[in-house]
Protein backbone atom coordinates (compact mmCIF):
# COMPACT_ATOMS: atom_id res chain seq x y z
CA UNK A 1 0.00 0.00 0.00
CA UNK A 2 1.23 3.28 -1.04
CA UNK A 3 1.78 6.14 1.44
CA UNK A 4 -0.08 9.10 1.97
CA UNK A 5 0.99 12.50 1.82
CA UNK A 6 1.68 13.18 5.42
CA UNK A 7 3.44 9.48 5.99
CA UNK A 8 5.57 11.00 2.70
CA UNK A 9 6.21 14.40 4.95
CA UNK A 10 6.88 12.84 7.69
CA UNK A 11 9.49 10.43 5.69
CA UNK A 12 11.43 13.25 4.24
CA UNK A 13 11.07 15.34 7.53
CA UNK A 14 13.25 12.58 9.70
CA UNK A 15 15.58 11.87 6.27
CA UNK A 16 16.11 16.12 6.09
CA UNK A 17 16.74 16.23 9.68
CA UNK A 18 19.29 13.02 9.75
CA UNK A 19 21.36 14.63 7.06
CA UNK A 20 21.68 17.94 8.95
CA UNK A 21 22.64 16.10 11.68
CA UNK A 22 25.64 14.42 10.43
CA UNK A 23 26.46 17.59 8.69
CA UNK A 24 26.92 18.77 12.27
CA UNK A 25 29.08 16.12 13.07
CA UNK A 26 31.47 16.26 10.14
CA UNK A 27 31.35 19.52 10.37
CA UNK A 28 34.05 19.46 13.18
CA UNK A 29 35.12 22.70 15.59
CA UNK A 30 35.46 25.75 14.30
CA UNK A 31 38.01 28.74 15.89
CA UNK A 32 37.30 32.49 15.73
CA UNK A 33 41.12 33.97 14.89
CA UNK A 34 41.35 37.57 15.78
CA UNK A 35 44.83 39.33 14.46
CA UNK A 36 46.68 42.73 13.42
CA UNK A 37 46.44 43.63 9.96
CA UNK A 38 50.13 42.53 8.87
CA UNK A 39 49.88 38.96 8.51
CA UNK A 40 46.88 38.30 7.12
CA UNK A 41 48.23 36.46 4.07
CA UNK A 42 50.47 34.69 6.19
CA UNK A 43 48.19 33.28 9.07
CA UNK A 44 45.98 32.15 6.38
CA UNK A 45 48.58 29.81 4.77
CA UNK A 46 49.22 28.70 7.87
CA UNK A 47 45.68 27.79 8.65
CA UNK A 48 45.13 25.77 5.40
CA UNK A 49 48.79 23.97 5.82
CA UNK A 50 47.32 23.20 9.42
CA UNK A 51 44.09 21.92 8.09
CA UNK A 52 46.07 19.74 5.91
CA UNK A 53 46.66 17.82 8.84
CA UNK A 54 45.10 15.19 10.67
CA UNK A 55 44.69 17.57 13.93
CA UNK A 56 43.39 20.66 12.01
CA UNK A 57 41.89 18.64 8.91
CA UNK A 58 38.16 19.43 10.50
CA UNK A 59 38.38 22.87 11.82
CA UNK A 60 36.80 25.33 10.21
CA UNK A 61 38.25 29.33 10.99
CA UNK A 62 36.55 32.46 11.22
CA UNK A 63 39.19 35.77 10.69
CA UNK A 64 39.21 39.06 11.65
CA UNK A 65 42.29 41.39 10.72
CA UNK A 66 42.54 45.18 11.96
CA UNK A 67 44.57 47.82 14.21
CA UNK A 68 45.95 45.55 16.74
CA UNK A 69 44.93 47.80 20.06
CA UNK A 70 41.24 48.41 18.29
CA UNK A 71 41.46 44.54 17.96
CA UNK A 72 41.91 43.95 21.82
CA UNK A 73 39.34 46.32 22.59
CA UNK A 74 36.86 44.42 20.42
CA UNK A 75 37.52 41.38 22.24
CA UNK A 76 37.27 42.96 25.43
CA UNK A 77 33.61 44.37 24.51
CA UNK A 78 32.63 41.25 23.59
CA UNK A 79 33.78 40.38 19.34
CA UNK A 80 34.34 36.47 19.60
CA UNK A 81 37.89 35.50 19.61
CA UNK A 82 39.60 31.78 20.68
CA UNK A 83 42.74 32.64 19.12
CA UNK A 84 44.39 36.37 18.95
CA UNK A 85 47.49 36.91 17.13
CA UNK A 86 48.04 41.09 17.83
CA UNK A 87 50.83 42.94 17.33
CA UNK A 88 51.72 43.78 21.46
CA UNK A 89 52.18 41.56 24.29
CA UNK A 90 50.62 45.41 25.96
CA UNK A 91 47.23 44.26 23.55
CA UNK A 92 47.08 40.76 25.16
CA UNK A 93 47.87 42.73 28.38
CA UNK A 94 44.52 44.34 28.23
CA UNK A 95 43.04 40.90 27.71
CA UNK A 96 44.35 39.85 30.59
CA UNK A 97 43.48 43.07 32.82
CA UNK A 98 40.00 41.77 31.57
CA UNK A 99 39.78 38.26 32.84
CA UNK A 100 40.10 36.74 28.78
CA UNK A 101 43.58 35.68 28.57
CA UNK A 102 45.59 33.51 31.20
CA UNK A 103 48.27 35.98 33.05
CA UNK A 104 50.56 33.36 32.47
CA UNK A 105 50.37 33.70 28.51
CA UNK A 106 54.04 34.58 28.02
CA UNK A 107 55.13 31.92 30.16
CA UNK A 108 54.00 29.30 27.22
CA UNK A 109 56.82 27.84 24.56
CA UNK A 110 59.02 30.38 22.84
CA UNK A 111 57.57 33.43 25.61
CA UNK A 112 54.15 33.34 23.96
CA UNK A 113 55.69 34.59 20.91
CA UNK A 114 54.55 33.54 17.33
CA UNK A 115 56.95 35.35 14.86
CA UNK A 116 59.38 38.18 15.09
CA UNK A 117 59.95 41.20 13.05
CA UNK A 118 62.01 44.78 13.27
CA UNK A 119 61.53 48.55 12.90
CA UNK A 120 62.67 49.71 9.66
CA UNK A 121 62.62 52.67 7.46
CA UNK A 122 60.59 52.66 4.23
CA UNK A 123 61.69 54.85 1.96
CA UNK A 124 61.61 56.52 -2.32
CA UNK A 125 62.72 55.03 -4.59
CA UNK A 126 66.87 55.49 -4.66
CA UNK A 127 66.40 56.74 -0.97
CA UNK A 128 66.53 60.71 -2.10
CA UNK A 129 66.88 61.76 1.26
CA UNK A 130 69.43 59.79 1.96
CA UNK A 131 67.83 58.20 5.04
CA UNK A 132 70.02 55.96 7.22
CA UNK A 133 69.20 56.04 10.79
CA UNK A 134 67.29 57.62 13.49
CA UNK A 135 68.90 61.44 13.13
CA UNK A 136 68.16 61.62 9.35
CA UNK A 137 64.13 61.52 10.08
CA UNK A 138 64.24 65.01 12.01
CA UNK A 139 66.45 66.52 9.45
CA UNK A 140 64.52 69.94 7.87
CA UNK A 141 62.33 69.11 5.48
CA UNK A 142 61.87 65.39 5.95
CA UNK A 143 58.34 63.70 6.47
CA UNK A 144 57.44 61.28 7.95
CA UNK A 145 54.44 58.58 8.23
CA UNK A 146 53.86 56.17 11.20
CA UNK A 147 49.97 54.98 12.56
CA UNK A 148 48.44 56.03 15.46
CA UNK A 149 49.64 54.98 18.52
CA UNK A 150 46.11 54.85 19.82
CA UNK A 151 44.53 52.10 17.60
CA UNK A 152 48.12 51.03 16.09
CA UNK A 153 50.44 48.43 17.79
CA UNK A 154 52.95 48.98 14.65
CA UNK A 155 53.02 52.41 16.15
CA UNK A 156 53.93 51.92 20.05
CA UNK A 157 56.84 49.79 18.37
CA UNK A 158 57.76 52.66 16.71
CA UNK A 159 57.81 54.96 19.28
CA UNK A 160 59.43 52.76 21.69
CA UNK A 161 62.16 52.10 19.28
CA UNK A 162 63.18 55.89 18.49
CA UNK A 163 63.62 56.34 22.27
CA UNK A 164 65.43 53.29 22.31
CA UNK A 165 67.69 54.07 20.09
CA UNK A 166 68.00 57.63 21.66
CA UNK A 167 69.29 55.92 25.26
CA UNK A 168 71.38 53.61 23.14
CA UNK A 169 73.19 56.34 21.33
CA UNK A 170 73.96 57.76 24.99
CA UNK A 171 71.13 60.29 25.40
CA UNK A 172 69.14 60.66 28.75
CA UNK A 173 65.35 60.20 28.94
CA UNK A 174 64.57 63.51 29.10
CA UNK A 175 67.09 64.29 25.57
CA UNK A 176 65.18 61.24 24.00
CA UNK A 177 62.19 61.62 25.27
CA UNK A 178 62.51 65.49 23.19
CA UNK A 179 63.84 63.35 20.57
CA UNK A 180 60.56 61.77 20.21
CA UNK A 181 58.36 64.98 20.27
CA UNK A 182 60.68 66.12 17.61
CA UNK A 183 59.92 63.18 15.41
CA UNK A 184 56.43 63.58 15.78
CA UNK A 185 56.82 67.06 14.60
CA UNK A 186 57.81 65.30 11.03
CA UNK A 187 55.05 63.31 10.98
CA UNK A 188 52.35 64.26 8.32
CA UNK A 189 50.01 61.03 8.84
CA UNK A 190 48.72 58.96 11.65
CA UNK A 191 46.55 56.13 9.89
CA UNK A 192 45.02 53.75 11.95
CA UNK A 193 46.92 50.41 11.23
CA UNK A 194 50.53 49.36 10.27
CA UNK A 195 48.77 48.67 6.75
CA UNK A 196 47.10 51.55 6.44
CA UNK A 197 50.00 53.30 7.00
CA UNK A 198 51.56 51.56 4.44
CA UNK A 199 48.61 52.52 2.13
CA UNK A 200 49.15 55.75 2.54
CA UNK A 201 52.44 56.03 1.88
CA UNK A 202 52.54 53.94 -1.04
CA UNK A 203 50.41 56.66 -2.68
CA UNK A 204 52.92 59.16 -2.25
CA UNK A 205 52.63 60.73 1.32
CA UNK A 206 55.65 61.23 3.59
CA UNK A 207 59.22 60.38 2.53
CA UNK A 208 59.46 57.77 5.16
CA UNK A 209 57.33 55.55 6.77
CA UNK A 210 58.53 53.91 10.56
CA UNK A 211 57.37 50.26 9.67
CA UNK A 212 57.75 46.38 10.27
CA UNK A 213 60.41 45.08 8.06
CA UNK A 214 57.76 41.88 7.66
CA UNK A 215 55.09 44.80 6.30
CA UNK A 216 57.81 46.20 3.62
CA UNK A 217 58.39 42.58 2.50
CA UNK A 218 54.56 41.98 2.35
CA UNK A 219 54.57 44.91 -0.06
CA UNK A 220 57.25 44.01 -2.13
CA UNK A 221 55.48 40.23 -2.58
CA UNK A 222 52.36 42.39 -3.50
CA UNK A 223 54.01 43.72 -6.18
CA UNK A 224 55.34 47.52 -5.02
CA UNK A 225 58.14 49.10 -5.24
CA UNK A 226 59.14 49.54 -1.59
CA UNK A 227 62.35 50.02 -0.72
CA UNK A 228 63.72 49.93 3.05
CA UNK A 229 66.87 50.30 5.62
CA UNK A 230 67.08 48.85 8.81
CA UNK A 231 68.98 51.84 11.53
CA UNK A 232 71.64 49.96 13.32
CA UNK A 233 69.53 50.69 16.38
CA UNK A 234 66.34 48.69 15.50
CA UNK A 235 63.79 47.51 17.90
CA UNK A 236 63.00 43.23 18.38
CA UNK A 237 59.50 43.10 17.77
CA UNK A 238 57.92 39.90 19.19
CA UNK A 239 54.52 38.92 18.06
CA UNK A 240 52.19 37.03 20.71
CA UNK A 241 49.93 34.40 19.93
CA UNK A 242 47.33 33.38 23.03
CA UNK A 243 44.12 31.57 23.26
CA UNK A 244 41.22 32.84 25.22
CA UNK A 245 40.25 31.79 28.66
CA UNK A 246 36.95 31.10 27.29
CA UNK A 247 37.11 29.54 24.03
CA UNK A 248 34.64 26.46 24.27
CA UNK A 249 37.72 24.33 21.74
CA UNK A 250 40.53 25.28 23.80
CA UNK A 251 42.83 22.36 23.01
CA UNK A 252 42.17 22.75 19.73
CA UNK A 253 43.11 26.41 19.67
CA UNK A 254 46.31 24.95 21.79
CA UNK A 255 47.10 22.74 19.09
CA UNK A 256 46.91 25.42 16.27
CA UNK A 257 48.72 27.67 18.36
CA UNK A 258 51.87 24.60 18.76
CA UNK A 259 51.42 24.12 15.02
CA UNK A 260 52.09 27.94 14.65
CA UNK A 261 55.21 27.31 16.73
CA UNK A 262 56.50 24.13 14.39
CA UNK A 263 58.84 23.92 11.57
CA UNK A 264 55.67 24.27 8.48
CA UNK A 265 54.80 27.24 10.17
CA UNK A 266 57.83 28.74 10.86
CA UNK A 267 59.44 28.45 7.58
CA UNK A 268 55.70 30.11 6.23
CA UNK A 269 56.56 32.77 8.06
CA UNK A 270 60.09 33.29 7.08
CA UNK A 271 59.02 33.33 3.51
CA UNK A 272 56.26 35.92 3.86
CA UNK A 273 58.58 38.10 5.58
CA UNK A 274 58.80 37.34 9.24
CA UNK A 275 61.27 36.46 11.69
CA UNK A 276 61.33 32.76 13.11
CA UNK A 277 61.42 32.05 16.88
CA UNK A 278 62.99 28.89 15.94
CA UNK A 279 66.24 29.71 15.67
CA UNK A 280 66.96 26.26 13.49
CA UNK A 281 64.83 27.76 10.97
CA UNK A 282 66.06 31.30 11.29
CA UNK A 283 69.35 30.42 10.83
CA UNK A 284 68.24 29.36 7.03
CA UNK A 285 66.67 32.92 6.05
CA UNK A 286 69.46 34.55 7.84
CA UNK A 287 70.71 36.30 4.77
CA UNK A 288 67.22 37.75 4.11
CA UNK A 289 66.55 39.03 7.31
CA UNK A 290 70.02 40.99 8.56
CA UNK A 291 71.06 41.00 12.00
CA UNK A 292 71.84 44.53 13.69
CA UNK A 293 74.63 45.20 16.34
CA UNK A 294 72.30 47.60 18.20
CA UNK A 295 69.13 45.37 18.61
CA UNK A 296 66.91 45.36 21.83
CA UNK A 297 63.54 44.02 23.11
CA UNK A 298 60.95 46.07 24.61
CA UNK A 299 62.28 44.37 27.93
CA UNK A 300 65.14 46.61 27.70
CA UNK A 301 66.97 48.39 30.91
CA UNK A 302 65.65 51.79 29.25
CA UNK A 303 61.93 50.56 28.52
CA UNK A 304 61.38 48.53 31.13
CA UNK A 305 58.92 46.19 29.35
CA UNK A 306 55.10 46.80 28.59
CA UNK A 307 53.75 46.98 31.35
CA UNK A 308 56.02 50.50 32.16
CA UNK A 309 55.37 51.79 27.92
CA UNK A 310 52.19 51.19 29.14
CA UNK A 311 52.02 53.13 32.31
CA UNK A 312 55.15 55.82 30.91
CA UNK A 313 53.97 56.31 27.08
CA UNK A 314 50.44 55.13 26.34
CA UNK A 315 47.97 55.97 29.07
CA UNK A 316 45.69 57.82 28.09
CA UNK A 317 45.36 60.40 30.42
CA UNK A 318 48.89 60.97 31.74
CA UNK A 319 51.46 59.39 28.98
CA UNK A 320 54.37 61.04 27.37
CA UNK A 321 52.48 60.50 23.76
CA UNK A 322 49.74 61.93 25.05
CA UNK A 323 51.26 65.11 25.78
CA UNK A 324 53.41 64.98 22.72
CA UNK A 325 50.33 64.44 20.29
CA UNK A 326 48.59 67.78 22.23
CA UNK A 327 51.54 69.72 21.59
CA UNK A 328 51.67 69.23 18.01
CA UNK A 329 47.96 68.90 17.26
CA UNK A 330 48.00 65.15 16.55
CA UNK A 331 45.44 62.45 17.79
CA UNK A 332 44.73 61.85 21.22
CA UNK A 333 42.58 58.41 20.86
CA UNK A 334 42.19 55.78 18.53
Amino acid sequence: MSMNKAQKFVVLAAAVAALATAGAAAAGPSLSLVAYSTPKTVMGKIIQAWQQTPAGKDVSFSQSYGASTDQARAVAQGLKADIVFLSTGDDVNLLVDQHLVDAKWNRQSYDGIAADTVVVFAVRDGNPKHIKGWADLVKPGVQVVTPNPFSSGSAKWNILAAYGAERRLGKTDKQATAYVQQLFKHVVSQDTSGRNATNTFLSGKGDVLITYESEAQAARQQGQNIQYVIPRQTMLIELPIAVLKGSSDKDVANGFIRFVKGSAAQNLFAQYGFRPVVKSIAAKYADKFPARPGIYKVDDKYIGGWRAADRTWFDPNKGRMVAIERAIGGPTSG
